[in-house]
C-alpha cells in the first residue's frame, strides 16, 4: 500500500502541471512570479527560492522547480556578463561550478527513486538552515588556503542540493559570499554561478523528461510576472524598511521551511 501511494505522489509530482494547465493553476504561477519578483526588488533575495515558497506545495517541488529554470536564466544572463571580472571569475570558481554541474546531474537522477515527501522535507530544511543564518548572521571565516579543496566541495554539496530542491543557498552561495569578494564582483560571481546551474539544471530535467513543451511554454511566460514584480518592488524598495521587512520575511521562511518539514513527513 506504502508503495502505491508513493507511486502515485511520484505520479503527480512529475505532472503537477497537465497538459492543458487549469486557468486557477496559471493564474497561480503568474501570482507567485510575480510576488517573487516584487520581493526580489526589495530585498535583492533570489527568485526561485520564492517561487519554490509558493509552487512547491500546490504543484510538487519538480514542477515548481521546472518552472522556475527559463526565469532564473533569463534574469541571470546580463547580471554574468555585466562587469570586467567574468575571465578572473570563471577562472578562480571553475572548480565550484564543475563540481555544481556534476552535483546536479547526480541530484536530479535521485529524483527518480527519492519520495515527494522527503524531497518536501529537504527543501524546507534548507529553507529553515537559510532563514536562520540570515536571520542571526554568523561569521563565515573564508576558506584561505583551503579554497582548492572547499571549492568543488562545496559545489557538488550545493549542485546536489539544487538538483534535487531548487535550492543552492546551502552551502554553495554561503561559501561564494564567504570568498572576501568585492560587491560588484560579487553580484557578478553569483550572475555566473546562477546562470552555470539554471542552463545545467535545464539540461538534466530535459534529459529526465521533467520539461515537458507545456511546461516550457508555461516557464517561458512567466519571465513577465516576475519582471514586472521586480520592476515595481524596485520602485518600492526605498519606502519600506528594508531592515524590518527582512526580518518579517525571513522569520516567514523559516516557519514555512518547518511547514514544509511537517508536511513532509506526513
Amino acid at each position: 500500500m506504502c508503495q502505491r501511494k508513493w507511486e502515485k505522489s511520484r505520479r503527480v509530482e512529475r505532472i503537477g502541471i497537465g497538459a492543458v494547465p487549469p486557468p486557477e493553476i496559471l493564474a497561480l504561477i503568474a501570482i507567485a512570479f510575480f510576488t517573487a519578483g516584487i520581493i526580489k526588488g526589495m530585498v535583492g533575495l533570489g527568485l526561485p527560492i520564492i517561487v519554490l515558497v509558493f509552487l512547491a506545495l500546490p504543484l510538487g517541488v519538480t514542477s515548481a522547480i521546472s518552472l522556475m529554470l527559463v526565469p532564473a536564466i533569463v534574469t541571470n544572463i546580463a547580471q554574468a556578463v555585466s562587469g570586467p571580472s567574468l575571465l578572473p571569475l570563471i577562472k578562480r570558481l571553475w572548480s565550484f561550478l564543475l563540481a555544481a554541474a556534476m552535483g546536479i546531474w547526480f541530484g536530479v537522477g535521485l529524483l527518480s527513486v527519492v519520495e515527494p515527501g522527503t524531497t518536501l522535507m529537504v527543501l524546507g530544511a534548507l529553507l529553515a538552515a537559510y532563514s536562520i543564518v540570515s536571520l542571526f548572521s554568523p561569521q563565515i571565516r573564508p576558506p584561505g588556503r583551503y579554497e582548492p579543496i572547499l571549492s568543488p566541495l562545496a559545489g557538488g554539496l550545493g549542485g546536489v542540493a539544487f538538483g534535487v530542491t531548487g535550492v543552492f543557498i546551502v552551502p554553495g552561495i554561503l561559501y561564494i559570499q564567504a570568498l572576501g569578494l568585492k560587491k560588484d564582483a560579487l553580484v557578478q560571481a553569483l550572475g555566473i554561478v546562477f546562470m552555470t546551474l539554471s542552463v545545467t539544471l535545464l539540461g538534466a530535467f530535459l534529459d529526465k523528461g521533467f520539461m515537458t513543451s507545456t511546461v516550457t511554454l508555461v516557464s517561458f511566460g512567466a519571465v513577465a510576472p516576475a519582471v514586472l514584480g521586480l520592476y515595481l518592488g524596485q520602485k518600492m524598495r526605498h519606502r519600506v524598511s528594508e531592515a524590518l521587512f527582512r526580518t518579517v520575511f525571513f522569520w516567514a521562511l523559516l516557519v514555512t521551511g518547518l511547514y514544509f518539514i511537517a508536511s513532509g513527513w506526513r
